[in-house]
């Protein structure tokens, strides 16, 4: 702004002092700061109407680029949507077809009792495998209820008339 000093205003005030008078001299100078207040007002009113009217258009500007943006997805997703809904619908046409010839239908797909009889193994084993199952139920479907070690099968299963030798192993 303006380069004003101390020596400078003392300058203006002792000719405005000699020129106004020392009985209007008061009036005068409410009256200027007065115009000056109003003019530091206006201009500072004017300042934020055109920050305010700058960031108005940031903000319409940003605006319109989100609703492109938006646009551009929306028309990306409909055109996957729709590739999408004309593939299941070629692929559900040809299986249709596959059907009613009855030819490749047969052959890829089992029949929905060979899937009960299948689920239902399935559980069985499955049941046998990672539950607590009763020794009774096990000795029952052929499950192993402990292993044995080698020694240990060979003297439970070793005819009876061959016992362990007496005396000892070097005699």
């Amino acid at each position: 702004m303006i380069d004003i000093g101390l020596t400078k205003l003392a300058l203006i005030g002792v000719v405005a002092l000699v020129v106004i008078g020392p009985e209007k001299l008061p009036t005068v100078a409410r009256m200027a700061g007065s115009l000056f207040g109003r003019a530091q007002r206006y201009i500072n009113d004017v300042k934020s109407e055109v920050s305010r009217e700058i960031e108005l258009e940031e903000l319409r500007k940003m605006q319109q680029d989100v609703q492109e943006a938006a646009g551009d997805f929306e028309q990306s997703i409909s055109k996957s949507v729709a590739d999408t809904k004309s593939s299941l619908e070629a692929a559900w046409d040809h299986d249709a077809a596959a059907i009613s010839d009855g030819s490749a239908y047969a052959a890829d797909h089992p029949k929905v009792e060979q899937l009960a009889v299948k689920a239902k193994s399935f559980r069985k084993k499955k049941l046998a495998r990672n539950s607590a199952i009763p020794a009774w139920y096990k000795q029952q479907n052929g499950y192993r209820a402990s292993v044995l070690s080698g020694a240990a099968r060979v003297a439970k299963y070793r005819p009876a008339g061959q016992g362990k030798a007496s005396g000892s192993f070097f005699s």
